[in-house]
């Protein structure tokens, strides 16, 4: 089979031919006409090949299926439908025709699920490898604005799904990788399979596309939510931080993956820490009110109660089983923030 190059395309053509198939029409400039009294919200990422991915044992199109994984988690998180995606890739010269299509696909695959209308793609040039820059447009609807109350004590904080698994299988990739590269035989494969699902967690994450609309036909308004993308300490500090209010979760109440704990002493990584501080999860986590706790717990059978708000001089703490409470330190923030 011809192997295609971006020699024999202009750009314009190139962004043409990929978006043949898609489910979406080429069109340079993408708007929507937002609902009387709904809120717009913006959602951005970049990925950079080094730092974000390892182009190594990361497949291309689960790359840009991850990719638009992370900016739509973002709307979800704010309650908003997303509308609008944008991608900007800077492509380099390693990179052929063919590949970018296998990037393009997997992003188009995702836009799909998650029901964007419109999408518009750029490719520019990149002298340092791959970079993948993803926006996205959503709308929350003025009934879920209207409704959506302040955060209270004892409030629940409720997770979408396990933690730590794409850290762990990251890790476990990462391992993989130096093997094969000491073993200096490009015939070496390794055996992933009972690490499949952790595997999976870091390499293709979901999102259930249909959590809003379940949200809404419930009457369920969470007072905010957030996206776990650099683990779960991260996501407890920009609660107190935008609430005013402490948080509590429970050790023992946070969701893993099955073999999370055997492959954690595999690797001497304690499976609560990479929950606490690894990457990658992209799961939804809502303050949902203490008053539809109980409708909650029986329409969301997929989320975990892990925590409740607080008083505001509790801060952000862990809640060992023994019932201790350490202080939550988290990437990126000073030691004593709350």
């Amino acid at each position: 089979m011809k192997e295609e190059t971006f020699s024999e395309y202009g750009k314009t053509e190139a962004i043409r031919l990929l978006f043949e198939g898609s489910g979406f029409s080429f069109n340079d400039r993408i708007s929507f006409s937002p609902a009387a009294g709904s809120i717009v919200h913006n959602a951005s990422r970049i990925f950079i090949e080094g730092m974000d991915f390892d182009l190594t044992y990361f497949p291309l199109k689960h790359l840009g299926y991850k990719c638009v994984v992370a900016a739509t988690g973002e709307l979800y998180a704010s309650l908003a439908h997303p509308r609008l995606l944008s991608l900007r890739l800077g492509v380099s010269a390693k990179l052929d025709f063919g590949q970018v299509r296998e990037i393009w696909s997997g992003a188009t695959s995702a836009a799909r699920l998650h029901g964007y209308s419109s999408v518009d793609l750029d490719l520019v040039p990149s002298p340092n490898g791959l970079t993948i820059s993803v926006g996205a447009t959503g709308e929350e609807l003025k009934l879920t604005h209207g409704r959506r109350m302040a955060a209270r004590s004892m409030d629940l904080v409720c997770v979408s799904g396990s933690l730590g698994a794409a850290y762990l299988g990251q890790q476990i990739l990462e391992r993989e990788k130096r093997s094969f590269q000491k073993a200096r035989d490009n015939s070496y494969q390794p055996d992933l399979e009972r690490y499949r699902m952790l595997v999976g967690s870091y390499l293709k994450p979901e999102l259930g596309a249909s959590t809003l609309a379940h949200l809404e036909d419930s009457g369920i308004y969470p007072s905010c939510g957030y996206l776990v993308s650099h683990g779960l300490s991260d996501a407890l500090k920009r609660i107190v931080r935008d609430t005013g209010l402490g948080v509590k979760v429970y050790a023992d109440k946070i969701p893993f993956e099955g073999n999370s704990f055997a492959s954690g002493r595999e690797m001497d990584i304690d499976p609560v820490s990479a929950a606490m501080n690894g990457g990658d999860d992209y799961r939804l986590l809502f303050v949902v009110p203490i008053l539809s706790a109980d409708k909650f717990r029986r329409d969301f059978q997929t989320f975990d109660v892990i925590g409740h708000l607080a008083r505001p001089e509790v801060g952000a703490v862990l809640v060992t089983p023994d019932g201790v409470e350490l202080p939550v330190k988290a990437q990126g923030w000073k030691e004593d923030e709350d």
